[in-house]
């Protein structure tokens, strides 16, 4: 079964939560694995989506329990890692899809970029080298179903 890791920021806009909960029930309708961290914003749309098609959302958390966790989440883990628990989400992952941008998702970004894992983004970071050029590796998506589409490639 595949999976694949939603990244975004816990405070996010209500376009980046429509965006993640479209996201979601997309990889859901195709049968994959939703691992995110488990909290709000992008963590919680993402979730919403997936658990309304039916899917596993699984939520690895920072902290030592499951206090202020996504209702949404079929498993909740906590690690009492803190951010550090951002390398879990994303080696738990075939491919991380990220949706929007704050300092957390762009660990997440670059964990997965230095991983080898497949990365899609849809808004939020963009990652140039010194001459103000695209970083080879993440690839912009045009959308929730084209991003999907990449992931599950």
């Amino acid at each position: 079964m595949t999976q694949v890791a939603v990244c975004g920021p816990g405070d996010c806009t209500p376009e980046e939560a429509a965006t993640a909960r479209t996201v979601g029930r997309l990889l859901a309708e195709h049968g994959a694995v939703v691992l995110c961290g488990g909290y709000g914003g992008v963590m919680a749309a993402v979730a919403a989506g997936a658990r309304e098609a039916g899917g596993i959302v699984v939520g690895i958390l920072s902290g030592r329990d499951r206090v202020g966790s996504s209702p949404d989440l079929t498993v909740a883990i906590p690690t009492g890692m803190g951010e550090a628990r951002n390398a879990l989400i994303v080696r738990a992952a075939d491919a991380v899809i990220v949706v929007g941008g704050s300092w957390g998702t762009l660990s997440e970004l670059a964990l997965a970029q230095r991983g080898g894992i497949p990365l899609i983004t849809l808004g939020g970071w963009r990652i140039l080298d010194a001459a103000g050029n695209p970083v080879p590796g993440p690839v912009q998506a045009a959308d929730p179903a084209d991003a999907v589409r990449r992931a599950l490639a």
